[in-house]
């Protein structure tokens, strides 16, 4: 029984790897930098919407809730002790900033 398990697992992995397999071609030429360069140029498009309309927004969302909670802990700490501490609520506010303005020019640094 043990021999006809390891024919089968053998038999799956070999039709797996010829079903989802892909042969890699660099256009017939065999120029692979033009195949990559030619994959960067159709993808880079969307990779830049997907980072501009979701990963920069979530980004927004994280720092925004940790900037306000952070300011009401210290606004309680300042309550509690008389002094406001403001160094971490600056630092998550120019975060805040930087990450809210960033789609404007991070392309442009990046050469994209």
């Amino acid at each position: 029984m043990g021999k006809k398990k390891w024919i089968v697992t053998v038999m799956l992995i070999f039709v797996l790897t010829a079903t989802c397999g892909m042969s890699v071609c660099a256009a017939g030429t065999g120029d692979v930098a033009g195949a990559i360069q030619g994959t960067w140029e159709e993808a880079s498009g969307q990779i830049k919407t997907v980072v501009n309309k979701v990963v920069f927004p979530a980004i927004d969302l994280i720092l925004a809730v940790f900037f306000f909670a952070k300011l009401g802990t210290a606004y309680f700490d300042y309550r509690k002790h008389g002094q406001f501490e403001w160094a971490a609520p600056a630092i998550l506010f120019a975060c805040l900033v930087f990450t809210l303005t960033a789609p404007s020019y991070i392309w442009t640094i990046l050469g994209m």
